[in-house]
């Protein structure tokens, strides 16, 4: 049986970053920028989350292997944006991220955080029927007429 673990990002787990920010596939899915991101600024993000403290980084473990990460993120007013990436390309599909996203908001919910939002691609159907499973609905697009590689987002937010 397969168990999915949620554990607190640490500094040996910038090579997992280094690795997936740099595929383009990841990218296409997330920022959607083609341009794949310099060692600079793979350590300049990194060193923001291990050293963020109102934020939440935790790296998804299956069988002892890492194959993802997940965060909230602290916003205004209570409100926290969660992200998942799962890295490892040959998981996808097989329910890992559903099973990620719900012990985050368990995790989340043990602490107090209860507004949670995320925004995806419209187009990112598989993440879409994830965040779903998870109690997550579908409040409305934004716009983001500056970012010509990711001009319009899908806002969820948790409901239960």
């Amino acid at each position: 049986m397969s168990i999915i673990i949620l554990r607190k990002l640490k500094i040996n787990d910038k090579k997992y970053f280094s690795k997936w920010w740099r595929d383009r596939d990841l990218i296409k899915l997330t920022s959607g920028r083609p341009k794949l991101i310099s060692d600079k600024k793979v350590d300049k993000y990194f060193s923001m989350m291990i050293n963020g403290r109102n934020d939440h980084h935790f790296m998804i473990i299956l069988n002892k292997k890492v194959i993802g990460h997940i965060a909230l993120i602290k916003k205004r007013n209570k409100w926290y944006e969660t992200t998942i990436i799962i890295g490892e390309k040959e998981y996808w599909n097989r329910g890992y991220g559903t099973e990620a996203i719900k012990q985050l908001v368990k995790k989340a919910k043990s602490k107090g955080i209860v507004k949670i939002y995320l925004e995806v691609r419209p187009s990112n159907l598989r993440a879409i029927r994830a965040y779903e499973k998870c109690g997550f609905r579908r409040v409305r697009l934004i716009k983001h007429p500056k970012n010509k590689y990711l001009p319009l987002t899908l806002k969820m937010e948790l409901t239960k």
